[in-house]
């Protein structure tokens, strides 16, 4: 059986939502876009979270009644492809799934991307 959740040390857990706070206070023009669409149970009557620590990663935003994570890819996103696919590796044995929406997207059309 595949465990569903991360022991974290309490250092690493409190880094990590330090670390969430500051991107929820900077986020990306097309985070803040489909942010605003999302809070408040505004798709589908589902609760999402933005800059979500879980385990020792932060993620866009993140719906727990799905078990779905939410990437906003942008440009920065074409250097580091590795290292997301590696990062979503090792989420997806908890049970999580992925959707990768890039940032170009976000901005163009949103009804599409939600």
């Amino acid at each position: 059986m595949e465990p569903d959740t991360w022991d974290v040390p309490g250092p690493l857990r409190r880094k990590m939502v330090e670390i969430a706070r500051q991107f929820r206070k900077a986020p990306t023009h097309s985070e803040g876009l489909l942010w605003q669409a999302l809070r408040d149970r505004r798709l589908a009557d589902r609760r999402f979270r933005r800059q979500q620590p879980i385990g020792p990663f932060v993620v866009d935003l993140y719906c727990a009644s799905e078990r779905l994570i939410v990437e906003v890819d942008g440009p920065v996103h074409e250097i580091q492809r590795e290292a997301d696919a590696q990062r979503q590796s090792l989420l997806e044995p908890l049970g999580l799934h992925f959707v990768r929406i890039s940032a170009a997207q976000v901005e163009e059309d949103l009804p599409a991307a939600l």
